[in-house]
């Protein structure tokens, strides 16, 4: 092993290190709801159930990527959200009936949808253009932005302790995007844009939650990304070969399956709870973007990964702390 590799090797495990303490020692700083051990055996099941989740979309995301060279990206986003639909019709359907696409609003669930079908078309072109574990790692600046957003699109308070958590994400950002040796160029832009877009997504998704059933809003998204991309497939269509449509049922079949596993894990726990354990994505998209394509983050780049990963655990936590302290004031007027 030459020092370059040898360097990059200790400083992703000096990633992995931090990313795994930071996240159990976030998660442990999180009260739980109840001291009883079933309500804490419930939550171990929940973050047993993201972290499966996580690693089905990292995988999707290396498949994409290894399609994306020979396979129109149109045709890939629909056999992904197509596959997505009928997982959700064979699994839902048969239980839920009507309820499945019964929706107090529409036209939010359609914006759901456009969301993430711009969140998924910049995040495409990033893989084209930029290694696996650089786009995601840019794509994890998103919980800052929501946290940032909530303020004029919910009529949240944007804390101090916000902002500062928002200067120190795009500071991450800066620094795997760096001039003279980074990964600066305009398909930089792109997994940036997919942060913003799917920002957008999740606060929009705030609005419709407790008023649709959480698998209505799924298959909203899957239909509706189905129904966009449907009017570019007639124009890049290209027959898949056998091992093609082989690869692309496996993406569709990773995204369906990785999103009702994110459902069932909040069904055991809260969200909050839940968060910190997404970051494990970055350690599963690093270690098969090493496998897959033999691409290996510079460690700079693991540094501002680690930038990235510390401002989102922060600005959750802070956001966490608030609701509870909310809580606690609301409990103490009554």
């Amino acid at each position: 092993m030459g020092f370059t590799a040898f360097t990059a090797f200790t400083t992703f495990t000096a990633f992995a290190a931090f990313t795994t303490f930071t996240i159990f020692t976030t998660f442990t700083a999180f009260p739980m709801t109840s001291a009883d051990t079933q309500n804490h055996k419930r939550a171990l099941r929940g973050i047993g159930l993201i972290m499966a989740a996580v690693f089905m979309f990292s995988a999707m995301d290396t498949l994409a990527k290894y399609m994306l060279k020979s396979y129109p990206m149109s045709a890939l986003m629909w056999a992904r959200y197509v596959v997505h639909v009928v997982v959700m019709l064979a699994w839902l359907g048969p239980r839920m009936g009507m309820r499945l696409i019964s929706t107090a609003h529409p036209w939010k669930q359609i914006l759901r949808g456009v969301l993430l079908v711009g969140s998924t078309t910049f995040f495409y072109f990033a893989l084209r253009y930029l290694p696996l574990a650089e786009a995601a790692a840019i794509t994890f600046v998103g919980p800052v932005l929501t946290a940032l957003l909530s303020g004029p699109m919910l009529g949240d308070k944007v804390t101090r302790r916000q902002w500062f958590a928002v200067i120190i994400g795009f500071t991450g950002v800066l620094i795997i995007m760096r001039p003279g040796g980074g990964v600066l160029s305009l398909p930089a832009v792109f997994p940036l844009a997919t942060a913003i877009l799917f920002s957008v997504y999740q606060i929009v998704t705030r609005k419709v939650a407790g008023r649709d059933h959480p698998y209505t809003s799924l298959f909203y998204t899957a239909i509706v990304g189905g129904a966009i991309t449907s009017f570019a497939v007639p124009f890049h269509w290209i027959t898949p070969t056998l091992s093609q449509a082989g690869f692309v049922v496996c993406i569709g079949l990773l995204g369906g399956f990785g999103h009702l596993l994110l459902i069932r894990a909040m069904e055991h726990t809260s969200p909050s709870t839940l968060a910190p354990f997404v970051y494990s994505q970055l350690i599963w998209s690093t270690l098969l973007a090493y496998l897959v394509f033999g691409d290996f983050p510079e460690p700079m780049t693991l540094f501002g990964m680690s930038v990235v990963v510390a401002a989102g655990l922060l600005a959750v936590n802070w956001q966490h702390m608030r609701r509870l302290a909310d809580a606690d004031d609301q409990t103490g007027t009554h």
